[in-house]
């Protein structure tokens, strides 16, 4: 498995994570995870190698923490564990942020639930130590608490021995630097694939300037560059791909242009020996200023086939014939 550093944390960690949002289920993933085939899905990822787990408390109210506590038992030093902070959902404080399963879900970063926040989490996952604690949305008015003073909670929580490294996700440019001004950053994790690549503009720059490894989400874009989500399949309303501004490449038309680019892809995956998912994968790996990737799996068989995409290596030829691909492809359509 190849690994690189933790932004300057000194920490390595496999360029493949497992990410475990659809660990928690939930309505936005159209069918319930097995928490059992989860457990078996993140200890097949540690047996090939992936140490780097990413959570949130978020992830089916505290479920997904616990299945990662439980998969974890007896192998906690050698896994570097990834969790958040910053969106709650059982009292008023915060900004309103969107409805969930039910819930209203707001945004906080005020030091007062962080507090909170990191003793639920430290219960949930069954251990003294979150090795990478990330804010995992930035404040927003009306509740919004300045980025100095959320790190200086955060540091409160280093200085304690609760969190080893802190991180940022889904920050603009203004927003990463103000974060890096008032402590250090070890990581950034936002949303990027080769349908998704806005971070190149700024974002992937400065993290390389700064240090600050990246990790990515949805970098298989909730299964669409499998190849396995055919034309014919239907999603419920409140699932994510049938959310036109969030996956608007599920659109019929946008998911017609995709499949057909992965039909071309095909010589590609039979000269490498590997799935489209793996080229995927190996192509976000290869991208400048990319260091980790996130990845879910419900099952050990994607477990697996995910983790084996460290060894890909494709070459500049078809790296830079893939991109002329892509480049042709262009934007989603029809979308408002």
């Amino acid at each position: 498995m190849q690994t690189r550093p933790l932004g300057a944390s000194g920490i390595e960690a496999s360029v493949i994570g497992l990410g475990t949002w659809v660990t928690g289920g939930g309505a936005v993933w159209g069918t319930e995870p097995d928490d059992r085939e989860s457990i078996r899905a993140i200890q097949a990822s540690l047996d090939a190698g992936v140490n780097l787990i990413d959570t949130a408390p978020g992830y089916g109210w505290g479920r997904s923490e616990q299945v990662v506590g439980q998969a974890i038992k007896g192998r906690r030093d050698s896994v570097i564990i990834a969790t958040k902070c910053g969106l709650i959902w059982d009292d008023d404080r915060g900004s309103p942020f969107a409805e969930l399963n039910g819930k209203m879900v707001r945004r906080s970063l005020r030091p007062d639930t962080i507090v909170e926040e990191i003793e639920r989490s430290l219960t949930c996952l069954d251990t003294d130590t979150i090795d990478l604690y990330q804010t995992h949305w930035p404040s927003v008015e009306p509740d919004k608490t300045p980025i100095e003073e959320t790190m200086a909670a955060l540091l409160k929580l280093k200085d304690a021995g609760k969190i080893r490294m802190i991180g940022v996700c889904n920050c603009s440019l203004d927003e990463l630097a103000e974060n890096v001004q008032h402590g250090p950053v070890a990581s950034h994790q936002f949303r990027y694939s080769m349908l998704w690549r806005d971070a190149e503009q700024e974002i992937l720059p400065y993290g390389q300037q700064h240090h600050i490894a990246t990790l990515t989400y949805m970098s298989l874009e909730q299964g669409l560059l499998t190849g396995k989500i055919g034309l014919d399949r239907e999603f419920a309303q409140d699932e994510f791909r049938a959310n036109e501004d969030w996956s608007p490449w599920f659109q019929l038309e946008n998911r017609r242009r995709v499949l057909a680019l992965l039909d071309r892809w095909e010589e590609l995956t039979e000269k490498y020996h590997i799935s489209l998912a793996q080229l995927a994968l190996a192509w976000t790996v290869a991208q400048p200023g990319i260091t980790h990737v996130l990845v879910g799996a419900r099952n050990t068989q994607q477990a697996i086939e995910n983790a084996a995409a460290a060894g890909v290596e494709l070459s500049k030829a078809d790296l830079e014939r893939m991109n002329q691909d892509l480049e042709t492809l262009g934007p989603p359509s029809g979308v408002s």
